[in-house]
């Protein structure tokens, strides 16, 4: 399978009890701007522990390290992550280029 793109952004959301769906719904919300906004924008998909309900792990995917940079200096980013991550107990967020391909 050929790679689709050398540049990521990846979330681990940690989300307090009781706030998955609505967590659910933001994220959503966040992407689908994303997708609209970001020419850059590849896919992303958000992914859940099965043994951990509350805990979230998020991977987009980008064209460009100049398309990944632009979609985290939108002022619209900050609004739209906020709202996810104040539904978290903990989050760690990351830029990454590809290593390896196997």
């Amino acid at each position: 399978m050929a790679e689709d793109s050398s540049y990521w952004a990846s979330g681990d959301w940690h989300v307090a009890d009781g706030r998955a769906e609505e967590f659910l719904e933001r994220w959503t919300e966040f992407l689908s701007w994303t997708k609209e906004a970001n020419d850059g924008f590849l896919w992303a998909r958000l992914i859940r522990e099965r043994h951990e309900p509350n805990h979230f792990v998020s991977f987009s995917s980008w064209r460009d390290r100049d398309s990944l940079k632009g979609w985290r200096d939108h002022p619209e980013f900050g609004i739209l992550f906020e709202n996810c991550r104040a539904l978290c107990t903990d989050v760690r967020t990351a830029g990454y280029e590809l290593a390896v391909a196997v």
